[in-house]
This record gives structure tokens, C-alpha cells and sequence, in this order.
């Protein structure tokens, strides 16, 4: 008796094309692109802030630096949101992923064999009892790599800029924030920087779904 995972795709859809599968599948890509649609949600607000902010501190010199560290603390908050609703888009594009690597490949190309053993019964298990598939820590290294870090890039070097040349005294007094020192100020920016630099860059095991790395982008390149 044939393995129910190793029949091709294709018999799925034999019949009626708006089978439930269609319609399953076409249920998927809708709510995969509203969640889509929150993550460009997010970072437009983001970049916004960003814009206002920085507009604000450089419109006067007795404007305060520290706003555009505000501005850097709103992109954190911005960063946690758009990470806590990259996870669940991750989750419904796994679905898509999935259906479409065994479902709709396996339909175009019948030779090319299923791309995962027992995708069903995994696939069913989610649909039963949905879970986060990849980690916060990821779906933040994620958003920084994508958005955020270009976005924080830009806020130091404004604020750096700000606290060095755009300023009446001299570095490093001119960063202090009230009673703190401007050493101080400028050594939790630098370690900012780098704890954001660390979790985007760091060597990892990527679990999303679905989503483009930079070395597979240069296979193709070659390709």
C-alpha cells in the first residue's frame, strides 16, 4: 500500500479545482498579507518618529541632544512589536511554505519527489495547535537586519554629530544628560549599538520560513 505522504500533489487537486485544499490555501496567503501589512505598519511609524524627532533636535541648537535618544528608545519599542508580529507572520507563511514546497511543486515537477517526509501529519499538527516556529531572539535579529539597524545606524551617527559638532561645548561634556557624564551617555550608546549589531550578525541557525539569507542570495547570484 503507497504511502499516503509519498502520493505527488498534484492528486490532490484532481476534480474540482476549488477544492477545500484551494481554498485552504488561498485562506493562508490572505492572512499571511494582513500580517504582512502590520509589519509595514510598524515601520512606517517608525520611520515617522524617526523623522520628526530628528527634525526637531537640528532645527536649534538650544534644542536638547538627548531627544534623538528618545527617538532611539521609540525605535526600540517600535523593534519589539514589529518582532512579537514577525512571529506570527513566520507562522502562517510556514503553512504557505509548506503547501506550496509539496503541494504545488510537487504538482509542477512530479520527479522532483516530496520535499518533506510526513508534511501532512506536521502540517496537521499546526492547524490543531498553533505555535511559534522561530524564537523572539530571531525574529528581533530578523527586523534589525532588515529595517532597524540601517534606521538605528542613522540615529547614532545624527546624535553623534549632534554632541560633537552641532553643539556649544566639547565632547565629551557636551553628550551629559543632566547629572550624567557625558562619558557615561556615550558609553550606553556604544553598548547599544553594539548589543543590536551583536544579535543581527551573530552566527545562528535560521528557522523562519521561507525567508531570504544574504548567502543564498549570492548562490543565485552565481548561479
Amino acid at each position: 500500500m503507497t504511502d499516503p505522504d509519498q502520493r505527488i500533489g498534484s492528486e490532490l487537486f484532481e476534480g474540482d479545482p476549488g477544492s477545500p485544499l484551494a481554498h485552504l490555501y488561498r485562506g493562508e496567503i490572505h492572512r499571511m498579507k494582513l500580517w504582512r501589512e502590520r509589519l509595514d505598519r510598524t515601520t512606517n511609524w517608525a520611520v515617522t518618529v524617526l523623522a520628526a524627532v530628528m527634525t526637531w533636535a537640528f532645527t536649534s541648537e538650544s534644542n536638547p541632544h538627548y531627544v534623538i535618544l528618545v527617538g532611539g528608545v521609540m525605535l526600540g519599542v517600535f523593534l519589539w512589536i514589529e518582532a512579537r508580529r514577525y512571529r506570527g507572520y513566520d507562522m502562517w507563511r510556514s503553512r504557505v511554505r509548506t503547501l506550496q514546497e509539496n503541494v504545488f511543486a510537487d504538482a509542477l515537477h512530479p520527479e522532483s519527489g516530496i520535499e518533506h517526509d510526513q508534511w501532512r501529519q506536521r502540517l496537521a499538527a499546526d492547524y490543531r495547535s498553533p505555535d511559534m516556529k522561530i524564537t523572539y531572539e530571531e525574529a528581533v535579529a530578523h527586523r534589525l537586519r532588515r529595517v532597524y539597524l540601517p534606521l538605528l545606524g542613522v540615529l547614532f551617527a545624527a546624535w553623534a554629530f549632534r554632541v560633537t559638532a552641532f553643539h556649544g561645548a566639547t565632547w565629551p561634556q557636551s553628550a551629559a544628560i543632566g547629572v550624567v557624564p557625558g562619558t557615561v551617555v556615550t558609553g550606553i550608546v556604544a553598548f547599544v549599538a553594539a548589543a543590536a549589531l551583536f544579535i543581527a550578525c551573530r552566527p545562528r541557525r535560521w528557522r523562519a520560513k521561507g525567508e531570504l539569507h544574504t548567502d543564498e542570495v549570492r548562490h543565485w547570484d552565481e548561479d
